[in-house]
C-alpha cells in the first residue's frame, strides 16, 4: 500500500505519521514473511541508524490497536507480526514450529471452524454474557523441515 494511504489512515485515526512508523510499515508490506519487533529492528536499523527498539514496539503496538497488524505469539515470550493490507483479507490461522519459529498460514477448515467458532460464541455469550469480537487460532508443534534434519 502506499505512504500516503497509510498516512491517511493515521491521521483518520488520531495518530501521528512519522518517519519510523513509514519505514516499518514499509518493510512489513515489502515482505510476506511473519517478522519479530526485533527482526524488524535489525533490517531497519541497517537503513536507518537512528531507529530505537522501544520505537519499533511503540508503533507494533498502536499498528495493533488500529487493526493493522495481526500479533502471533510464539509462544516463547516473542511475538511475530504480520501486516493486514486489506481488511478484507482472507481469515487463516497459524501452524507454529516450536523448533525453528517457522509460522505456516493455512485456511484449508476456514468454513469448518467459522461453523464452530459462531457455536462457541453464540453459547459463550448466552452463558456469560460475553460478546467475542475476534479470535485467533495457533497450533504449535514441529515443522516438516525439523522433524526430518532429525
Amino acid at each position: 500500500m502506499p505512504s500516503h494511504k497509510w498516512r491517511n489512515r493515521f491521521r483518520g485515526c488520531g495518530s501521528r505519521w512519522t518517519a519510523p512508523r513509514e519505514a516499518i510499515l514499509n518493510l512489513l508490506s515489502s515482505t510476506s514473511k511473519h517478522m519479530s519487533a526485533k527482526e524488524i529492528y535489525r533490517s531497519l536499523l541497517r537503513i536507518n541508524p537512528a531507529i530505537g527498539l522501544t520505537t519499533v514496539y511503540r508503533t507494533l503496538d498502536v499498528l495493533e490497536k488500529m487493526g493493522y497488524l495481526n500479533k502471533i505469539p510464539l509462544g516463547t515470550g516473542e511475538n511475530k507480526y504480520e501486516l493486514i493490507t486489506d481488511l478484507n483479507q482472507t481469515h487463516h490461522h497459524h501452524l507454529i514450529c516450536t523448533q525453528c519459529g517457522r509460522i505456516i498460514d493455512y485456511t484449508d477448515f476456514a468454513g469448518e471452524e467459522l461453523e464452530l467458532i459462531k457455536k462457541a460464541e453464540q453459547r459463550l455469550k448466552k452463558k456469560h454474557g460475553f460478546k467475542i469480537t475476534d479470535h485467533n487460532f495457533e497450533f504449535y508443534g514441529i515443522c516438516r523441515q525439523c522433524r526430518e534434519r532429525r
